[in-house]
């Protein structure tokens, strides 16, 4: 220790009383940190968990909660939005189950997107065939292209969609990216100037300002939706987002993913989702939507989002929900598997009632945190009837859950606290009976390259199981 710091540590310990001061306000510390946890009024477990990992943090764990903590976010002026749009009913052909009109009203009650239609949905297996598509349909645009990610990497998919996009707005057509502050940061202004040259907009969601010391940072809250809209016409939403490491014609080891391609009246409620997150990003009015003549369809949709701006965590709702009402099967795939106790009882109870119930997880996921925490819910899962399948050597990063013949939900969101409480996510919920073929065989043909995980699979007490319950301990702060 240089002779400056011992000088200082002696002239401390050597206060008087220094100890008394010290317990006192790590006490004070302790009251008013604990005050203001206890008053977000969360879950138990979680509430619990902020307070033990802070205790032992003195004043460093102010820090942590200021930063990290769960906050809530108020924007009632848009969501008015969504009550003046004008969104077609769906067509009265369509005569859903007792089962999908329930989940339909769920969806409709905690999000204000009404159950709607749409004339074509295409599941896109993995980075190539959606970038493929993407950029195809890019350059049919002729109105405009609004985009949103979470991930937009200046590599070579990067620079192929960027270079797209500014030939379009060349040609007139109005480009809107909306990129997330946080997962998008290595996306530089300077990568994106082509493009604001062009006449195209560039925004970023929750950046990292100076603010005074009363304004909470929105560092942990992100947007983490895949949104595209061209025109009101089509749409893509899903798991993938703009980098090489989702591209398996760039990189063999590229992450194994799922995304959709829509088309329908179901791509307006694509695009009133993106409306807000644009203008409460940019302080801008609500842009107006094309005035498109309805375009229903017979694939039954709606779209399901959720974030910190509302109560209800919209998407895990109707995940519970659509698992509840299952009669025959459960099949869930994610790249991260962190479930709350409502979540896990729907699974369980699913099981011991005797469904099909199988869960797809990474072998590795990109966080080592989050596989032990993962896995440290295995033994309650295979005691009850769900079969485990470890997917790998690639990373998965799907997103979907399928429940009997024709109930789907695919999206951003993955099946954890993160997804469901934290990010702004965004899902879109099938009835039909032809997408949940679609998906059904997916899974199928994954679950069949995913070896199963066993209950007489090795436990060491050091490597796996002492692991796998620290991180059990912090699951509800991931």
């Amino acid at each position: 220790m240089p002779d400056s710091l011992t000088a200082v540590w002696q002239d401390l310990i050597h206060i008087p009383h220094i100890g008394f001061y010290l317990t006192a306000g790590w006490a004070v510390y302790l009251v008013w940190l604990g005050t203001w946890i206890v008053l977000q009024k969360r879950e138990p477990v979680a509430t619990l968990s902020w307070l033990f990992s802070l205790a032992l943090l003195p004043y460093i764990g102010f820090l942590i909660y200021f930063f990290f903590g769960p906050q809530r976010i108020h924007r009632q002026r848009l969501r008015r939005v969504r009550a003046r749009a004008a969104l077609p009913p769906p067509p009265p052909g369509l005569t859903p189950s007792p089962e999908a009109i329930e989940l339909s009203r769920l969806g409709q009650a905690t999000t204000g997107l009404p159950p709607t239609t749409a004339t074509d949905a295409r599941l896109l297996i993995d980075g190539g065939a959606k970038y493929a598509s993407l950029l195809a349909d890019i350059a049919q645009a002729r109105e405009h292209i609004h985009l949103e990610y979470y991930i937009y990497q200046p590599d070579g998919i990067g620079t192929a969609l960027r270079d797209a996009l500014v030939e379009r707005a060349r040609a007139g057509v109005k480009v809107r990216l909306l990129l997330d502050a946080v997962g998008s940061g290595s996306t530089s202004k300077r990568f994106l100037q082509p493009l604001l040259d062009a006449g195209g907009e560039a925004a970023w969601f929750h950046p990292m300002k100076l603010r005074w010391f009363w304004h909470r940072p929105w560092l942990n809250l992100r947007t983490h939706r895949k949104i595209v809209v061209i025109d009101g016409r089509v749409g893509y939403t899903g798991g993938i987002n703009i980098t090489d490491e989702e591209d398996e014609r760039a990189r063999k080891d590229a992450y194994r993913d799922l995304h959709l391609r829509l088309e329908g009246d179901v791509v307006r409620e694509l695009e009133l989702v993106f409306i807000e997150d644009w203008c409460y990003a940019t302080g801008q009015p609500p842009l107006k939507q094309l005035h498109l003549a309805p375009q229903p369809g017979t694939i039954a949709a709606q779209v399901v989002s959720s974030g910190p701006d509302s109560n209800w965590e919209a998407i895990h709702r109707v995940h519970v929900g659509a698992i509840h009402a299952a009669r025959r099967r459960v099949w869930l795939v994610t790249p991260y598997f962190v479930p709350g106790e409502a979540a896990r009882m729907a699974l369980t109870s699913a099981a011991l009632g005797g469904l099909d119930v199988r869960l797809l997880v990474p072998k590795l996921s990109d966080s080592r945190l989050v596989t032990y925490a993962a896995r440290s819910y295995f033994d309650e899962l295979l005691e009850a009837g769900v079969k485990i399948h470890e997917y790998g050597p690639r990373m998965l990063h799907t997103k979907a859950l399928l429940c009997d013949d024709e109930s789907v939900i695919i999206g951003s969101a993955n099946f954890d606290h993160r997804s469901f409480r934290l990010n702004f996510e965004i899902s879109v919920m099938f009835y039909n009976a032809d997408v949940a073929g679609r998906l059904a065989t997916l899974i199928e043909q994954e679950c069949s390259r995913a070896p199963r995980v066993r209950n007489d699979r090795n436990r060491s007490l050091w490597r796996v199981r002492l692991p796998e319950a620290l991180a059990r301990l912090v699951s509800p702060l991931l």
